[in-house]
């Protein structure tokens, strides 16, 4: 049955926040596919222009009055929040007491490692129906409390936006891709080590002589950025999948659905997990250190 739906979360919409990835945008369109009306609402952006000065943190009451009053408007079925962190859950339990048979979901993809962001989930748990978190195992299940319900949800791909295919290709113009928003803050723990990713990547290339990475955001290569981003994903043939920590059961950064959806060959820690859900035919693991040095 089609739902009415109003979407609070991080749409981009201009040229500093231009993530085409953007996991907020990918689940808007499978909800627009499988026939549901959404209305998108861009928290910060209606943050940033409640104040006359632009600051999403000055505008914090005037964007959770403006969902308030859209909520008595439009009315929605579901109040789908997407690390909605300019809402407060104050503002949730208002529209609920509003719209009695109102559904309300919050999306977290964040890592569970982090104090903080457990603190955000734990805000607004009282006042949603379900928590869908791309982490599962333990961390996950230490948030489930009685009428808390929490599940895991995968990151998403979608093809109109993942449209390259890797696969298909005997040869690429590149062999192997990575990407990080800062190399050395934090470091990244491989295999139970701490790594600057420049140094772990400057032993990596001296250990595979030959291998034409292409790289971001390390040995001093600028970040990928929008379209830019997704050509250079369209001209690799493996993906190193390497997140700040392996020891949260399936948690990885969302490049792992940019990679894979793009049909690369994903090379990632074994200790995330994801021999549970894949064969080796279908993944690429390892369970050493990819450099000895």
């Amino acid at each position: 049955a089609m739902t009415r739906i109003l979407h609070v979360g991080n749409f981009p919409t201009s040229a500093r926040d231009c993530f085409l990835h953007n996991t907020t945008v990918k689940l808007n369109n499978g909800l627009i596919r499988n026939g549901h009306t959404v209305i998108q609402f861009s928290d910060r952006d209606v943050a940033r222009a409640s104040t006359p000065f632009g600051h999403r943190r000055w505008g914090r009451r005037g964007v959770n009055a403006a969902l308030l009053a859209l909520c008595r408007e439009a009315r929605p079925g579901l109040l789908l929040l997407t690390h909605a962190d300019m809402i407060d859950a104050a503002t949730v339990a208002a529209i609920r007491e509003q719209l009695p048979d109102l559904k309300a979901v919050q999306i977290n993809v964040d890592p569970l490692f982090e104090p903080d962001n457990i603190a955000r989930i734990e805000a607004k748990m009282p006042v949603v129906d379900a928590t869908l978190i791309t982490t599962a195992g333990p961390q996950l299940a230490a948030l489930a409390q009685p009428g808390r319900v929490v599940g895991f949800l995968p990151n998403a791909v979608d093809w109109s936006i993942e449209t390259g295919q890797a696969h298909l290709h005997d040869r690429l113009e590149y062999d192997v891709f990575y990407a990080c928003g800062n190399p050395a803050r934090p470091l990244r723990v491989v295999c139970g080590r701490a790594w600057n990713m420049d140094d772990f990547m400057r032993a990596l290339l001296a250990a595979t002589p030959g291998a034409r990475p292409l790289l971001g955001g390390v040995l001093g290569r600028p970040q990928f950025r929008a379209a830019g981003y997704q050509a250079a994903l369209e001209s690799v043939a493996i993906g190193l999948n390497i997140s700040r920590r392996a020891d949260s059961h399936l948690y990885s950064s969302d490049r792992l659905a940019q990679m894979a959806g793009n049909g690369l060959a994903v090379l990632m820690e074994r200790a995330t997990g994801y021999d549970t859900l894949f064969d080796d035919g279908q993944w690429t693991e390892y369970d050493r250190d990819l450099v000895s040095t």
